[in-house]
């Protein structure tokens, strides 16, 4: 009889009863993996639960998790939903004020660190707020309670309190609130999200059906587990019966590909653009007729399409290409790849196509912490799958858009509201229960849900015309030249952009043109590059409407990160952030009217056209 599950850890039950695994979460410890069983997962998560109650914390209190993924914040995190305590999972790269204003305002009792470093950038925060009682490390550090000291805690209080948990279980309802999800958000202080078990349980349920995978594979995670998306995949994984391994490093993802070998994990666009350009990078090393049929194979991806049938000739072609260079890409990636869920920005299609026909679906979606998040996901067990699109939106929500194109849902994984803040919650849920996105949208065939723009980001041009930035941003970003872009031109004439380059890549285009520079200021600067990146913006420029054209661009000297404030923890735009860092270039930019290195001039056509596949034929491979 399949289990009902209506709470997070009821999850438990699911997991141990129908898919028992000898090797169900694994973590790393230096250069060795190490596993967790369903049984030991289990049992440490009611060791947890038991440990909390000992230490006297009860339902509705609040505890916070910093950390870099691991295994055991499955076990804090199932403890903690069982007792009925609030999980507040907080980044582990925020600022210090940022972490100071979460800690009290969700009035915290218990904070769990992840490492020493976490611990010395939070326990002076934590000493001058009274609410915090305790602070527990998942590693071990000299002179601080480690998190074991609640599991032997609870160990040892389990016969006497086995039955008052198993009295607060029962009385836990759907609707109870299960954790609060500070958004950093891309201007003013973190809102808290309010999310229920309905709300989460809901979501992962129906998003967990897009997939046939299940008891027989295996997954790594990587993206932080505080994060909603993560979160929610992390319950569907387990749901499915598949085991997960966890990497707390982001440079040890390769590694993990080629140990794990696993079918499926979980990405933002920023690190399949990276992917990608490894792959490209790897053409280019070769020579000869090596490097012609390579990228005649990469060529072939521009084909293709989900759900699509292929005439004879193209098939053939692609199967040569599949043996001779689509293979290589599996294995780099371990082998088993079988779906790659994306979400937090836009996707390049050339991207998703290339990935797509190497036997790689990319499972591109849509969603907010609010929304606990997934509202639409390209889902290949209906086959509704569209490139270009965040797929069909999940069975169990309801979408309508407002007369500016605004995207509006409802369903039983909207937030109940934002914590202390009743005001910002009617501002996004209104009287009728819609929760209003802020994202701009349309459908396409009628069922595929295509992003088009921020709300709130779009403006008009003095001439009264509107810009959608992010939609030429991301045509930008499908630049190899350009890691980050703001467009900006509000009230002004034209539209302009700030950019900065994806510096690893141009340090090794100058170095194969023998352009030197002393750094990235003396680099920007140079003629050859900002002619190159005069060609990559003409070339978007072709596409757009007159009024969108980049007419000036500046290049930057920063890499924009979550770190230095240009970005926010999801990797979005900060653009109030940016604008300030840089006025004074944006001060330039429309203070003059003559033409300057970076404006706008036309370079003479240069033909680069080559009959790549015809030399292949003629080639007989």
């Amino acid at each position: 009889m399949e289990i009902e599950v209506k709470r997070t850890f009821d999850i438990l039950d699911k997991y141990l009863q129908e898919f028992p695994r000898k090797e169900a979460l694994g973590g790393k410890n230096g250069g060795d993996w190490y596993v967790y069983s369903t049984a030991e997962y289990v049992e440490k998560s009611y060791q947890f639960a038991f440990g909390l109650m000992a230490l006297g914390l009860k339902k509705g209190d609040k505890v916070a998790t910093v950390t870099n993924n691991r295994p055991e914040w499955n076990f804090a995190d199932m403890g903690l939903a069982m007792t009925g305590i609030v999980h507040v999972p907080i980044y582990p790269t925020i600022g210090e004020a940022e972490y100071s204003y979460i800690l009290e305002h969700a009035e915290i009792k218990l904070l769990l660190v992840g490492d020493n470093k976490l611990y010395e950038k939070l326990a002076p925060i934590a000493a001058g707020l009274p609410e915090i009682n305790n602070i527990f490390s998942f590693d071990k550090i000299d002179g601080v309670k480690n998190y074991d000291e609640i599991l032997q805690l609870g160990k040892s209080h389990q016969e006497e309190l086995s039955g008052k948990l198993e009295q607060i279980k029962k009385d836990i309802d759907p609707d109870d609130l299960a954790t609060i999800i500070y958004t950093s958000g891309t201007t003013g202080v973190p809102k808290g999200v309010m999310l229920t078990h309905t709300n989460l349980v809901s979501n992962f349920v129906a998003h967990s059906k897009m997939h046939h995978l299940g008891k027989d594979h295996h997954v790594i995670s990587f993206l932080p587990l505080c994060h909603v998306l993560e979160r929610s995949v992390n319950y569907h994984f387990q749901y499915k019966g598949m085991g997960i391994y966890y990497v707390g490093n982001m440079g040890q993802i390769v590694t993990a590909l080629k140990e794990i070998r696993p079918h499926m994990f979980c990405a933002v666009p920023r690190l399949l653009e990276r992917i990608y350009d490894g792959f490209v990078s790897k053409g280019k090393e070769l020579t000869g007729l090596k490097k012609l049929i390579y990228f005649w194979a990469l060529s072939l991806t521009r084909h293709f399409e989900n759900n699509k049938k292929y005439n004879l000739f193209l098939k053939l072609r692609i199967k040569l290409a599949d043996k001779l260079i689509y293979s290589k890409w599996r294995e780099a990636l371990g082998g088993n790849i079988v779906y790659i869920v994306s979400g937090g920005a836009a996707l390049q299609p050339r991207i998703a196509r290339l990935f797509g026909m190497a036997g790689m679906l990319n499972l591109e979606g849509y969603g907010l912490t609010e929304t606990s998040p997934v509202i639409a996901v390209n889902n290949p067990s209906t086959r509704e799958m569209k490139i270009g699109t965040v797929g069909a939106v999940l069975e169990s929500i309801k979408l309508k858009f407002g007369e500016d194109g605004e995207i509006m849902v409802k369903g039983p994984g909207v937030m109940t509201g934002y914590y202390k803040a009743p005001d910002l919650t009617a501002e996004v849920i209104d009287e009728e229960g819609w929760f209003h996105t802020g994202d701009i949208g349309i459908l396409e065939d009628g069922k595929y849900l295509k992003i088009t723009d921020r709300k709130k980001e779009m403006f008009k041009l003095s001439g009264g015309k509107y810009i959608a930035p992010q939609m030429i941003e991301n045509k930008l970003k499908a630049s190899f030249f350009i890691e980050q872009v703001m467009v900006i031109g509000a009230s002004e004439k034209f539209a302009s952009a700030l950019i900065s380059p994806n510096f690893v890549y141009l340090h090794d285009w100058c170095s194969h043109r023998n352009i030197h520079f002393f750094d990235n200021q003396d680099l920007i600067h140079k003629t050859e590059v900002l002619a190159q990146f005069q060609r990559e913006v003409a070339a978007i420029n072709k596409t757009m409407g007159e009024h969108e054209e980049i007419k000036r661009f500046r290049l930057v000297c920063d890499e924009w990160t979550p770190q230095t404030g240009e970005l926010s923890q999801t990797l979005k735009l900060k653009r109030e952030y940016v604008a300030n860092q840089y006025k004074t270039i944006i001060g330039e930019i429309y203070s003059v009217s003559k033409v300057q290195p970076g404006g706008k001039f036309r370079l003479p056509k240069i033909n680069l056209n080559f009959d790549i596949i015809g030399f292949i034929k003629r080639l007989k491979l």
